[in-house]
């Protein structure tokens, strides 16, 4: 049984989260390619080789999807806006481009809903990843001009913004671990982009504040990293783990440093004077977003590199990506930023949400379960001191899950993505019950 509405706070915005490459369609409406397209089309990157070329066709479809977040009792709706198709060449505005989000967000706005925008959410314009991507400083530069371009056209509208989503999946996920765009394994294309990734946001935030933008911030990812075992090395594993995921970057906002179980890895890699980054870095936020999924258990693995850890795979119950369910963990991470991080800063869990596989189509019981338990756990946080202000639910679609292709579906709506047909699962009847207004 999920919460009711009632038993949150007045005022409490609940609402669904999506991601342009993810759902729009990136062959339509002038949009130039991303590392994305080239990472996709690249043998053994992504399942089947898919993309987002036509997704979920959003940008045609919008109407109909704002719809459904309406009638489904959302009071606000998180989206990305595509740097490649605002600025095909990363540099440069395409008129055609901010003109489809000019009625995206008139949309929006018609039909009650609060726009909670988010201006990176992994699509880099091929262009700039010619020149190196977020292992160039160069592209932070290029980021803020971009930044400043899409304010200027929607910012009047907007309620929140978001320089970056998941900074971690960006930098690390991408350029260490290879297993998203650009796909990379090197140790200091990583070190670079995790340094990058963060004076992008800085400097957006100084071109956003200089032009009046209210309510800014920064959405990151957490995930638990939990021991193994009490062995010492297990430990350690997990606490590097820890600093690397967890807390990279809001450090680097909250305290102008990294954490030094991290910097005993990525220092040697680190860009020249990057200390002189970190004012620019570490300016106050309005509000910042935590998204979160899961947990993991790991194990030390001597003999290799740094940071010279291992997964092991968990006990619990296990999602379609294969990521335990863990609710405690959205608790743990809520409690802790307000601990040790941001104080009374308001809070919004920004993506959460299961991929299940939904071979009846529409009949998902496991993911109304799924939901009730973490938002019960983001009631027991606020019980415990977080200033919890809104959850978002990820996603409203079905759509594209990056190296997963559309295999995995994390939508309260079923899309058929042979004739592009949007069902609302009982998730979303669920959800749509909770939320009405007593």
């Amino acid at each position: 049984m999920l919460p009711p509405r009632a038993s949150f706070p007045e005022g409490f915005l609940f609402g669904v989260a999506t991601a342009a490459y993810q759902i729009e369609g990136s062959r339509f409406g002038g949009c130039g390619p991303s590392h994305w397209d080239t990472f996709a089309a690249t043998p053994g990157n992504v399942v089947r080789a898919e993309d987002g070329a036509t997704a979920c066709d959003h940008y045609h479809r919008w109407p109909e999807d704002l719809d459904l977040i309406r009638a489904g009792g959302f009071d606000a709706y998180r989206f990305s806006t595509s740097w490649a198709r605002v600025m095909p060449d990363g540099r440069r505005p395409n008129p055609e481009g901010l003109d489809f989000y000019d009625r995206l967000v008139d949309g929006m706005v018609e039909r009650g809903l609060r726009p909670f925008l988010t201006l990176y959410h992994w699509d880099l314009p091929a262009a700039l990843a010619d020149q190196g991507g977020w292992a160039n400083r160069d592209t932070c530069h290029r980021f803020a001009d971009y930044a400043a371009c899409v304010q200027a056209r929607i910012g009047d509208r907007v309620a929140t913004t978001a320089t970056i989503n998941e900074p971690w999946c960006v930098a690390w996920l991408s350029h260490f671990l290879g297993a998203h765009a650009p796909g990379l394994r090197d140790i200091r294309a990583a070190a670079r982009a995790m340094h990058h990734i963060l004076l992008a946001h800085g400097l957006a935030m100084e071109q956003l504040r200089a032009a009046g933008q209210r309510n800014l911030g920064i959405v990151l990812n957490f995930d638990h990293a939990t021991p193994a075992s009490d062995a010492p090395g297990d430990l350690r594993a997990a606490a590097v783990q820890d600093a690397i995921f967890n807390r990279w970057f809001i450090e680097a906002i909250t305290r102008q440093t990294y954490p030094a179980e991290a910097l005993e890895g990525l220092l040697p890699h680190l860009p020249a004077r990057w200390e002189a980054d970190m004012a620019v870095i570490g300016q106050p936020l309005d509000w910042l977003g935590v998204n979160y999924y899961t947990r993991h258990l790991h194990a030390d693995a001597p003999g290799t590199a740094w940071p010279a850890t291992r997964d092991v795979p968990g006990p619990l119950p296990k999602t379609q990506m294969g990521w335990e369910i863990y609710p405690e963990g959205l608790e743990h991470f809520l409690t802790r930023l307000a601990r040790d991080h941001v104080g009374d800063l308001p809070l919004y869990v920004t993506e959460n949400g299961m991929a299940n596989a939904d071979l009846a189509g529409v009949d998902d019981e496991g993911r109304i379960a799924f939901v009730a338990r973490h938002l019960e756990a983001a009631q027991r946080a606020m019980a415990g001191g977080a200033n919890l202000r809104g959850f978002f639910y990820w996603s409203l679609l079905d759509n594209y899950e990056w190296a997963e292709g559309y295999d995995k579906r994390f939508g309260l709506v079923h899309v058929d993505f042979r004739t592009l047909a949007r069902t609302p699962k009982a998730s979303y009847h669920a959800l749509r019950r909770a939320l009405a207004h007593n």
